[in-house]
């Protein structure tokens, strides 16, 4: 049985549940788990997905670790946003907004994301927030641009028409219908490893599928022309990547790309045969690596700061 569920197929159930209020007004759920004193990790999901995608992070971690995960806005219990209120700016405040109302002032953490959830950390690299609260960050399965030039979902070569028909696809307002085995087959073949076993593709499905369909199209769109390439080389925390080699929304390119900018990257893991979902295909890697992150920046803080400091010295040298 898949490490991702209860016995009873039932989610984490968190220790407490809030909601913050953002810059522009907008209500974001945040589910918090595990001792409050213990060493923090903020979870940051993707695009169509909600807190439920962290489930086997959660319930390992929360036996002795502060997990804060929460709804980016339109998903999950987060309700959708006003007009205007779909950008990577309002991104980027909703995770300031999280930090400020879930961690004390000056308390370090470490911050994950998945897909859009990683291209929510670099958006927000240079706010305050995030330079006050990150001890570590780890981007999983994301990219800082081009995504629809890079994306192979539609089987052919490198081309204008290629990328139009992904775009289009991102920001497609046809309703995904009810989860069966079409509908399963159709997302894993566009977000996973062939390899991954049913029960994963199963709860997969059943977290994207609960998505509403203004928010998918929307931040569809957002993402199509999402750029925060320059912000990458402002994330000046200890930061590592995960990518899957089958991976076709965000291949391997980005991460190869984001590893490569990082002013104190702490290096890529490449999982063989994993695809877009690493958190839910490859739960034990991406946990293990929360782990050693925490264990070396949250509870050793002292290391975390030689090494921005190290990498501070290095820019300073080049320049």
């Amino acid at each position: 049985m898949s490490r991702l569920l209860h016995r009873d197929g039932a989610p984490p159930v968190p220790a407490s549940e809030l909601f913050v209020t953002s810059a522009d007004g907008s209500r974001i759920h945040v589910e918090l788990y595990g001792p409050e004193d213990a060493p923090a990790v903020v979870l940051a999901h993707g695009w169509t997905c909600n807190t439920h995608f962290w489930a086997a992070q959660i319930r390992d971690l929360a036996a002795d670790h502060r997990v804060i995960a929460y709804d980016q806005r339109g998903h999950g219990l987060t309700p959708e946003p006003g007009p205007g209120g779909y950008s990577v700016d309002a991104l980027a405040d909703d995770l300031e907004a999280v930090l400020a109302a879930t961690l004390a002032r000056g308390q370090k953490a470490v911050l994950a994301g998945h897909s859009m959830g990683g291209m929510t950390l670099m958006a927000a690299a240079r706010r305050p927030g995030l330079r006050e609260h990150a001890a570590a960050v780890l981007l999983c399965s994301t990219g800082s641009g081009r995504l629809t030039a890079e994306a192979t979902v539609v089987p052919l070569r490198p081309s204008g028409f290629r990328t139009r028909l992904t775009t289009a696809i991102l920001g497609a307002k046809a309703p995904l219908g009810p989860v069966n085995p079409v509908s399963k087959r159709i997302l894993k073949y566009a977000t996973m490893g062939a390899g991954s076993a049913p029960e994963r593709v199963d709860v997969c499905a059943r977290i994207v599928h609960t998505c509403p369909r203004r928010a998918r199209v929307e931040w569809g769109q957002v993402l199509a022309g999402l750029d925060v390439t320059a912000e990458v080389r402002e994330l000046r925390v200890p930061t590592a990547v995960i990518a899957g080699t089958d991976d076709r929304l965000t291949p391997p390119v980005h991460a190869r790309a984001i590893a490569a900018a990082l002013p104190v990257g702490l290096g890529l893991t490449e999982l063989a045969g994993t695809g877009h979902m690493t958190p839910v295909e490859a739960p034990e890697a991406v946990t293990a690596k929360l782990r050693e992150l925490t264990t070396r920046y949250v509870a050793s803080p002292v290391a975390a700061m030689a090494e921005n400091t190290a990498a501070t010295s290095e820019k300073e040298d080049v320049a």
